[in-house]
């Protein structure tokens, strides 16, 4: 059985606490969300270092593996898109299809000491670059594909949710 696309629009996460996982997005700043990244990427980390990475839980859900290499392109994504918000207000991004990624960069077959390297290195250039946002460009502007509209503020929450999630996901 095939991986099952996720479709759902998670940008309900910015209203209320999620329900699997307990996240919680209200008062997030991104300096926060870099603070959480300092706790989250030692927990990716051991993740990867486990001895069922490469194990699915079933057949239509990602191995531990499979998640970290979803969760070290999020990275550069998320870092990407608030580098445009924080040039062009209104800035417009790309789809990002995270299935069609997973298949082109074969995550199943992704060697865990590599991508342990790979998302630490992205993992602090992400966090690197939320660390840094000024106030004042809390409340500048993106648009996703779909129409979806985010802030400075709400961009980053949503991008915590996403890597917290996961780690709820492979149990780390």
């Amino acid at each position: 059985m095939a991986i099952i696309p996720d479709t759902k629009d998670w940008t309900w996460i910015l209203d209320r606490v999620c329900p699997e996982c307990g996240f919680d997005a209200d008062s997030l700043t991104p300096q926060d969300v870099a603070r959480r990244l300092d706790t989250a990427l030692p927990r990716w980390d051991a993740a990867l270092g486990r001895d069922d990475v490469l194990e699915r839980p079933d057949p239509s859900t990602w191995s531990p593996l499979e998640y970290a290499c979803h969760v070290r392109d999020l990275f550069e994504v998320f870092r990407h898109r608030l580098e445009l918000m924080l040039v062009e207000d209104g800035a417009r991004f790309g789809n990002w299809d995270q299935d069609a990624t997973a298949v082109e960069k074969e995550y199943a077959n992704a060697d865990p000491a590599i991508v342990r390297g790979e998302l630490a290195e992205q993992g602090a250039l992400t966090r690197d670059a939320f660390a840094v946002v000024p106030e004042d460009a809390y409340g500048r502007r993106g648009l996703r594909s779909n129409g979806s509209e985010f802030t400075v503020l709400t961009l980053s929450r949503y991008f915590l949710h996403d890597v917290e999630h996961h780690l709820h996901d492979v149990r780390a």
